[in-house]
């Protein structure tokens, strides 16, 4: 794979790199509307889909941080993306072009005063994995085989003027109102700034192992504060292949349900026992071992979770509660889905979206076990979705809803069901986590 020996850091520099890609963008709805006239409507739309996101996607990959990042979450959104767009951009969860070795180099001599072979006994010169924010080296020191995970240059610093570049297309996409959605993208940003703090990765990721280390059949690397600091993490190398290769592969029933429990107790000890959540469950960060242990190997991305969401989120998952209007009506207040300024058409149509959206999404933990493979569950998702995104009723609406908390504990669990729909899970035990709870 080609190495970059640079990457734009400028504002300049990384705007224009996304305008040559709309340029691009534009020529291929040029070929579309060509291809309309010798090809049937859906072959030619799939053209487009397909070349869109191969040059929005090679545009992105060059600039990395924060633009890539956004690719690199809507991959998990499988009901809003056309599959092209999905397939494309699922790669930046481990496969992008990585740095060079002399700028490796580079990065080691400025934090650390040495190159990385004066560190290590030995030290890849070619990454092992290249994703949005950092790539990672296979390194040894004794008898250790460590993985060192470096962050590009100049990633933090792009972060606000990335977001600005990207939040137009965000709105769009995501039918956001512009006025009042500052509090959102605050909350996005605010999260990619930690993202890119390896010093507050590096201790996230040391206290998560200790908490949840007495989980069954789950690991942790052991992580080096000595060989790490800002911009580079030194951690064990974990054996084991991608979580997205596993489920490729064809397994027996027992495996896939031995997985699928490990990272069900997982995100549910997190959620409701930490209160805190690795709030960026896709399949890069995660390797399944040769005897089906799981293993986590990034914790860039934490959300703590308020007990004043946390209550209101958790009474509205419960079927009694959803059925009762009252306290139905009580909790969309409360978690800032109605507003009192609602006028009556608005109030009615977002309470009657929201209970679809609930009672559907919620239907997993109002069952003792749930079967993750069902494709209806999924299609309900889907056709849910895609339905209200039609309709004209939401024109002129604010669509500007709930809590700012909704953004990454509701990526949370899209990611985590679409994690269990891969693995194709068929029998979880919803509150197994429960029997893990220290006294």
């Amino acid at each position: 794979m080609k190495t970059l020996d640079k990457i734009p850091t400028s504002k300049l520099e990384r705007t224009g790199s996304l305008l040559k890609a709309g340029a691009k963008v534009g020529v291929n709805y040029l070929k579309y509307y060509g291809n309309k006239i010798t090809k049937e409507e859906g072959e030619a739309r799939k053209i487009l889909h397909h070349d869109n996101a191969e040059d929005i996607y090679d545009s992105l990959k060059e600039l990395k941080g924060s633009a890539l990042k956004v690719a690199q979450m809507l991959s998990m959104e499988k009901n809003i993306l056309p599959l092209e767009y999905v397939e494309k951009f699922s790669l930046s969860q481990f496969s992008v072009p990585p740095l060079s070795a002399a700028l490796v180099k580079k990065t080691f001599r400025k934090y650390f005063g040495r190159n990385p072979e004066e560190i290590y006994d030995y030290f890849s010169p070619e990454s092992i994995n290249a994703a949005s924010i950092g790539q990672v080296h296979q390194a040894s020191l004794g008898d250790k085989v460590l993985a060192v995970k470096i962050q590009y240059p100049g990633i933090r610093e792009s972060i606000s003027s990335d977001l600005k570049m990207v939040k137009p297309m965000a709105i769009k996409m995501f039918n956001i109102k512009k006025e009042g959605s500052e509090t959102y993208f605050k909350e996005v940003e605010d999260k990619l700034y930690e993202e890119t703090d390896y010093n507050l990765e590096l201790n996230s990721s040391m206290a998560f192992a200790d908490e949840c280390s007495h989980l069954p059949n789950i690991s942790f690397p052991n992580y080096y504060p000595e060989l790490s600091c800002e911009k580079i993490i030194t951690m064990d190398w974990m054996q084991g292949i991608h979580f997205s290769d596993f489920t490729k592969k064809h397994h027996h029933d027992q495996a896939l349900n031995l997985v699928g429990q490990t990272l069900w107790d997982f995100y549910m000890y997190q959620m409701h026992v930490l209160k805190k959540v690795h709030a960026d469950p896709h399949p890069g960060n995660f390797l399944v071992a040769e005897d089906n242990k799981l293993l986590v190997i990034d914790f860039g991305c934490i959300k703590e979770v308020p007990l004043d969401f946390y209550i209101p989120y958790f009474e509205l998952a419960k079927k009694e509660n959803l059925d009762n209007p009252e306290i139905f009506l009580e909790k969309l207040h409360v978690l800032e889905i109605l507003r009192e300024e609602d006028s009556a058409q608005e109030k009615e149509f977002f309470s009657k979206l929201f209970y679809e959206l609930l009672e559907l999404f919620t239907r997993p933990f109002n069952r003792e076990h749930f079967d993750f493979s069902d494709e209806n569950f999924f299609r309900e998702i889907a056709e849910l979705g895609q339905r209200y995104a039609k309709l004209n009723d939401i024109k002129g609406m604010n669509t500007n809803r709930g809590s700012k908390h909704f953004i990454y504990i509701n990526r949370t669990f899209f990611g985590l069901y679409n994690m269990m729909h891969d693995l194709g899970s068929k029998h979880i035990e919803i509150n197994n986590y429960k029997k893990f709870i220290k006294d």
